[in-house]
């Protein structure tokens, strides 16, 4: 299981990469071929996200694991959620009612790591 401490963003840790390799965008652009510097930009500024193919040749390129890159994604699972709560009826249920409440995510994170049936 990979666990990882988010301290920055994907944008963020790809801009860190490509520094640390003393790249332009248009340097990373034309070493990837089929992107742009201006999507590269919008990436490391959090605009964009880039696609599954791009994720793969990003981590390739910069030699790391692409699941450590995509633990920075932090695009919520939307498809994944709404095919969930299509199949569960009780979870869609209870992801109206935490989209009418004023939760945040450490809430939930919190909530994921108390014990079932135990009090917090």
């Amino acid at each position: 299981m990979l666990t990882v401490s988010i301290t920055m963003t994907l944008g963020e840790k790809l801009r860190q990469l490509r520094e640390t390799h003393d790249l332009s965008l248009r340097e990373l652009a034309k070493q990837l071929e089929d992107v742009t510097a201006a999507h590269l930009s919008d990436i490391e500024f959090g605009r964009r996200f880039p696609s599954d193919d791009l994720l793969r040749k990003l981590a390739g390129f910069f030699r790391m694991d692409e699941k450590q890159l995509r633990a920075l994604d932090t695009r919520p699972p939307v498809d994944e959620l709404r095919r969930m709560a299509q199949t569960d009826p009780v979870l869609g249920l209870a992801l109206r009612k935490l989209a009418s409440k004023e939760i945040t995510g450490e809430d939930l994170l919190k909530l994921t790591k108390k014990k079932p049936g135990k009090p917090e």
